[in-house]
């Protein structure tokens, strides 16, 4: 059988804007989608209320309609992207208007000043594995086990994380603002990174990198949230050195060590500081035995699709919260623990889970 050339797109990420112009001359696309008079018409009805029970719309649509082109021919209204990794070319709305659509449902639990503010913020996303202006920074490239908690397809095994994040971004919204930084943070970029941020979120694995970061991040007042996985829970930390310069960085975890202490720390004092920033007297008795076994039975450490979607709303939670200024939002570290809310036994196991936090401690120690 004859070998089939990889023709998969692994490295373009952003969208094309397409004028009309070439629109109309058959701009060449595996698929046009122009879904405009639909999305306008949903826009119609956020805006009208009152059509919810009363489908005798017809009329009022057909004058917001031609209220909305005036004397523009429909494809010449909104916006033509093309998405090269796809070849798609997609017709959107103007970006207002998008953004008033694409938040339509969010009135009323979040105000329009909130949904504005929180639109206009900068947020800093570093990763091993809301806002328009994004800045993405992962080495990573999706591998086939990371599929049980990543939205997307195995035609993308390959393919840098930040730049399917970054196509993923573009797909719900063209206006955006991305920074790509798919070489993931170091001591070269980090401070460039930060510059500007409204709010960073940190989930690396570096103990040297997440400590260095916040350092950088407390001397410019970027406050810091991180989510960890805990078998079907999280632990999620919040640092905020917007109101407070002098907070610990890890709320102090790491005692007096420096970031440039952890390069130098001993193979045997390493596994420590890790499970004290990682959060292991709060980890689940499994993950705490799971940890144990990389290396062993365990390539790495296991993680749930549903913790990874329990931690993704938790932090978005928190990072809007931060970026619309709530100083009712504190420092700290935090579980969201669905064990405790389902088990009915949940109390009982308590002995037990303090057994497998001293067992896992006794262990790492040698």
């Amino acid at each position: 059988m004859r070998a089939f050339k990889d023709k998969c797109d692994r490295t373009s990420w952003k969208p094309v804007k397409v004028s009309p112009a070439r629109v109309s001359r058959k701009f060449r696309a595996r698929q046009v989608v122009d879904q405009y008079e639909r999305n306008l018409e949903e826009l119609f009805l956020l805006r009208n209320p009152r059509y919810r029970f009363d489908k005798n719309y017809a009329g009022a649509f057909e004058s917001f309609k031609k209220k909305h082109f005036g004397k523009r021919h429909p494809r010449a209204a909104g916006g033509w992207f093309y998405y090269p990794w796809s070849s798609t070319l997609v017709h959107f709305l103007p970006e207002k208007l998008h953004f008033e659509l694409r938040t339509g449902r969010n009135k009323h639990l979040i105000t329009k000043k909130e949904q504005e503010r929180y639109y206009n913020a900068s947020l800093g996303i570093a990763m091993t594995g809301g806002a328009q202006h994004i800045k993405l920074a992962d080495p990573d490239t999706l591998s086939g086990d990371n599929l049980n908690r990543i939205r997307t397809g195995f035609q993308n095994v390959g393919v840098s994380k930040a730049v399917s994040v970054a196509r993923q971004i573009f797909e719900m919204n063209p206006y955006a603002r991305v920074e790509l930084y798919p070489e993931g943070l170091s001591d070269g970029n980090l401070a460039r990174f930060l510059e500007g941020l409204d709010v960073f979120i940190e989930v690396m694995d570096n103990p040297y990198l997440k400590l260095a970061a916040r350092y950088e991040a407390r001397k410019r007042g970027v406050p810091v949230v991180m989510g960890t996985d805990n078998g079907d829970n999280i632990i999620v930390d919040v640092e905020r050195f917007d109101l407070n310069r002098n907070y610990k960085a890890l709320h102090g975890m790491t005692g007096n060590l420096k970031p440039q202490d952890l390069r130098t720390l001993s193979p045997r004092d390493l596994p420590k500081i890790a499970a004290k920033i990682a959060g292991a007297d709060l980890a689940t008795p499994a993950m705490l035995a799971s940890v144990l076994e990389v290396g062993k039975s365990l390539y790495s450490w296991p993680q749930l699709g549903t913790a990874a979607n329990l931690c993704g709303s938790a932090v978005a939670y928190l990072v809007r919260r931060i970026v619309l200024k709530d100083r009712a939002i504190a420092s700290g570290r935090y579980q969201v623990n669905l064990d405790s809310i389902f088990e009915s036994d949940y109390a009982k196991k308590k002995n037990a889970r303090r057994r497998a936090f001293k067992e896992f401690v006794k262990r790492i120690q040698g």
